[in-house]
């Protein structure tokens, strides 16, 4: 039995044996009240039934109904229901039935619901009440956004961070102005960050497969941590009694004006990108097990092309002055060559075992590969030796969810996952295909005329987490939470810089000319790796582990909801420090003074204590107004642990930066303060105010060894703060819906990104003396989105508004201000607009079959939005040319401003995506 077989068996083991002897948060809580509509008093013993499930328009009879019966007070709860719309029935003895109709329940939130019995007149009468929205809103202490799996289904978004995008307070993947590794992304309640660089997951879901979406950009409760942020909590969906299934191919192309831009887009091109989708779901055994897989592949040119003119192997020199005798030697076909295409492959199943209403077991299995290519414009010419990046993914999981009795019930969670990343040409680092460095060449043109990239990662992790949580409802009045995660990492990471065996020898550049192949052949390479005590290499293999516990308690009462909870983390690094930063590995020898010599003793774990705190109370029917302030704590991502893990200092000054063993956990201190209001019926508006201190951000400090070379030792000292408001507002109408959210933000701090200071003070600048904008500040965000739905129609309008980030202004040498030490993000870039739109038809072909038309577009106004703009001039393709940048520029095939002209500066042309599928 292999090792991985046997860890998940080992699981399994573990998940069934607490099972038999006795999910952050996956379910949510539906309370209340009902008293005689005539009276005032409250009804004892009445009975609450949750009778159906919405799912659009359409409801469907639930297998097992869930209920509750009122206390002698009148209340009643009902907890660990699964998200979603359901239909919710009270019935009483003499007195005419109630009908609630499409009562959402959302993740980690409870519906408060109070019900009004009138006495029976007829009989069998059954009462229909509609729902007030302060029922949803009632327990939100902090900024919270829940999304149905109906919400997502008809959003022009086709992926999970298009509808992260659309919250407020999130500004191109940075939450209320923090740095993009600041969230932590979950799904079914387990983390799935990538813990090593920490701006991304490691493990991806499509969106056909969420159930319930949490998106949580203020304060969060204490079962949520390792985040100073955000939170992104995805619920997957469970299989039913019913065979239902999709089935769709989509194709899409770029229709744009801009082809002076985006050149080698044809609009003939229909099946440029292409989307190919399977979804399966229904009974194993009917009542018992239920099984859901989801299959997503898709093989995307996208939208930015090279010129393949030259081949790797070509050669050209522009080194003399005279351009007679410029070599330029293409073998290229000239044809077009997508260079940031990607080809990915999603995979979701899950097996539901549930023998009783109140226990479910359930078997998870999620897989992603990922290739694509990223675009450098300097091998716009040569773009075959652009390295590709990979990404694959295998996460298993078993989850166990048991009532335990009426006020309790707790959740066990495993999970596995493997994780890979590649970054390279060739996956071997001795591939014989790998060629002579002296290909690589882009003097003259200013792009390379061939040659290949000899950057070589890898990087495989392994992470084990198991999760426990008990939820209690004590009282009415109080429900208690509490749980633990403990998580085991391996992480084997290496990368190479491929160096040549003949290096330095005096036969490296012998070469001759080959006329059957027409270039110049350099016969001495053979591509080797040196080991890791060279600067060309970082290679380690290391298994951190951390641990964290919580517990909390919701005290709800008649008008207010108050959250107070206490979370402890830990993290151990497991390896080792040198003891003396100037000289931490020994590379100097100082026989007489040990004290100049570096002993390696093992790093102490690091902790955190971090409270929380929320309130909540009701104004009014129709106003509520909520506080919430907390600590929160994050470790440092691990390369800043771990780079350069042989602790060599290079001989070259600001060559080299370290990781650091002993660095602290970031904190953000952050408070937060809204205001909810129903306008009318159907429509609200909610306005929250928020400030975060944030501290001990991850930083570089300059050390210097005893022989006066300068390094870089990762360390915490970089300090930022956010204010701002936001403003969300929403209204449904019939078939109508409208959402609108504004941002106002302001960040400030000193320094963009962990490397900036050591970087400045390698080039010779002055310190940042104080706060600067951050590259992310962007001061105005606005979203708006329109829907109209039918039962087999939906159209959709999403509209974006960016003000502008700040970029940093450097003027031309040849002015006097270039002698100014001018500050980073010193000026704004242009404000930025895109239209998006999805919609569908449905047709029935037969009574159970339906033919889904959809049509896709993004940026459908086809407006040219620049990503990133010219430090001289502040737009995009635009530079300032002086004469002596025209006579540096020799080249036999293009022009200096080719330079210029990068088409990556902007975001992609108008995009249509056309759609056929089956819904059964």
């Amino acid at each position: 039995m292999n090792k991985k077989l046997f860890i998940l068996v080992f699981m399994a083991v573990i998940v069934i044996f607490i099972s038999l002897s006795t999910r952050a948060a996956t379910t949510g809580k539906i309370s209340g009240l009902v008293i005689d509509k005539e009276t005032g008093e409250p009804l004892p013993y009445a009975q609450i039934m949750l009778t159906e499930v919405w799912a659009g328009s359409e409801k469907t009879a639930l297998d097992k109904v869930r209920g509750s019966i009122t206390d002698m007070e009148g209340n009643f709860y009902m907890l660990n229901i699964m998200p979603g719309t359901y239909t919710i029935q009270v019935r009483m003895i003499g007195y005419a039935n109630v009908k609630m109709e499409k009562v959402r329940v959302s993740t980690n939130s409870t519906t408060n619901l109070n019900f009004q019995l009138t006495p029976e007149v007829i009989e069998g009468e059954v009462v229909m009440v509609t729902a007030s929205p302060i029922a949803f809103k009632k327990d939100q202490t902090s900024s919270v956004r829940n999304v149905s799996s109906d919400q997502i289904a008809i959003l022009p978004t086709e992926n999970l961070n298009g509808i992260i995008e659309m919250q407020a307070g999130v500004v191109d993947g940075h939450f209320r102005g923090g740095r993009l590794n600041e969230v932590s992304y979950l799904i079914d309640g387990m983390q799935v960050d990538d813990k090593f660089y920490g701006e991304s997951k490691i493990v991806s879901i499509e969106n056909d497969v969420i159930k319930d979406l949490e998106v949580i950009t203020g304060t969060f409760n204490a079962e949520y941590g390792r985040a100073m942020s955000g939170i992104v909590n995805a619920v997957t969906k469970d299989g039913g009694n019913g065979f239902h299934g999709k089935l769709s191919a989509d194709m899409g192309n770029y229709y744009t004006a801009h082809d002076d831009i985006f050149i080698g887009l044809k609009s003939s091109d229909v099946t440029r990108n292409q989307d190919y989708k399977i979804q399966l779901e229904g009974p194993v055994y009917r009542n018992l097990v239920t099984f859901f897989i989801n299959t997503r592949y898709q093989n995307n040119k996208n939208h930015l092309n090279a010129i393949r003119r030259f081949n790797i192997q070509d050669y050209s020199n522009y080194a003399s002055d005279n351009y007679a005798e410029w070599i330029d030697l293409h073998n290229g076909d000239s044809s077009y060559v997508p260079l940031n295409d990607s080809e990915n492959l999603s995979v979701f199943a899950k097996l539901l075992f549930k023998p009783t209403p109140g226990f479910k077991l359930t078997f998870t299995y999620t897989k992603n590969n990922n290739e694509w290519g990223t675009y450098n414009h300097t091998f716009k010419y040569a773009p075959e030796g652009k390295a590709r990046q990979h990404q694959n993914s295998d996460m298993y999981s078993i989850q166990m969810n048991q009532n335990l009795g009426f006020s309790m019930f707790h959740e066990l969670k495993l999970s596995l996952i493997d994780g890979y990343y590649g970054n390279y040409l060739y996956k071997d680092p001795y591939d014989s295909q790998y060629i002579h460095d002296r290909y690589l060449n882009a003097a003259g043109p200013g792009f390379y005329t061939g040659g290949q990239e000899k950057n070589h990662t890898v990087r495989e992790t392994r992470e084990i987490d198991l999760k426990y949580d008990l939820t209690w409802q004590i009282h009415k009045n109080h429900s208690l939470k509490a749980g633990g995660l403990y998580t085991d990492h391996d992480l084997n990471h290496t990368n190479y810089t491929i160096r040549n065996f003949y290096a330095n020898k005096p036969n490296e550049f012998d070469n001759y000319f080959d006329a059957d192949k027409n270039t110049y052949i350099y016969p001495y390479y053979i591509p080797v790796t040196l080991g890791d005590s060279s600067r060309y290499t970082d290679k380690y293999n290391v298994k951190p582990k951390e641990f964290s516990a919580y517990i909390q308690d919701k005290m709800e009462f008649m008008d207010m909801v108050m959250n107070m909870g206490v979370r402890y983390d830990y993290f151990d690094p497991n390896t080792i420090y040198p003891s003396n930063l100037r000289n931490p590995a020994n590379q100097l020898s100082f026989p007489d003074n040990p004290d100049k010599m570096s002993t390696y003793p093992k790093a102490e774990p690091e902790y955190q204590i971090s409270p929380r705190f929320g309130i909540s109370y009701e104004l009014s029917n129709k106003a509520l107004l909520h506080f919430s302030y907390g600590h929160f704590f994050q470790t440092p991502p691990m390369y800043a642990y771990y780079q350069r893990h042989n602790f060599i200092v290079s001989p070259i000054d600001w060559d080299t930066q370290m990781g650091n063993p002993r660095l602290k956990a970031q904190s953000t201190v952050q408070y937060e303060v809204g205001l909810w209001q129903e306008l009318m019926t159907g429509m609200g508006l909610e306005v929250n105010l928020f400030y975060r201190d944030i501290y001990d951000l991850l930083t570089m400090t300059i050390i210097s060894t005893y022989n006066q070379t300068q390094y870089g030792l990762y360390s915490n000292k970089d300090y930022g703060n956010v204010k701002g408001l936001e403003v969300k507002y929403d209204y449904q109408f019939r078939n109508i819906f409208a959402a609108v959210n504004y941002t106002l933000q302001y960040t400030r701090g000193n320094a963009d990104n962990p490397t900036q200071t050591f970087t400045r003070a390698g080039n010779s600048q002055d310190p940042i003396a104080r706060l600067i904008p951050m590259s992310w500040d962007q001061r105005h965000t606005l979203n708006v989105t329109v829907s109209h739905t039918t039962k087999n129609t939906s159209a959709t309008l999403s509209a974006y508004y960016d003000s502008g980030s700040p970029y940093t202004w450097s003027p031309i040498a040849e002015s006097r201000l270039s002698r100014v030490n001018l500050y980073p993000n010193n000026s704004v870039r242009p404000a930025r607009f895109r239209l998006d739109f999805y919609g569908y038809y449905d047709y029935a072909l037969m009574k159970s079959i339906k033919l889904r038309l959809s049509l896709y577009a993004v940026n459908l106004l086809d407006t040219k939005n620049e990503l990133w703009v010219n430090g001289q001039t502040g737009r995009a393709n635009e530079a300032i040319i002086r004469e002596v940048d025209l006579a540096s520029h020799r080249s036999l095939f293009n022009e200096y401003q080719d330079r210029v002209y990068d088409p990556s500066a902007f975001d992609h042309p108008r995009y249509v995506k056309i759609g056929f599928g089956l819904l059964f």
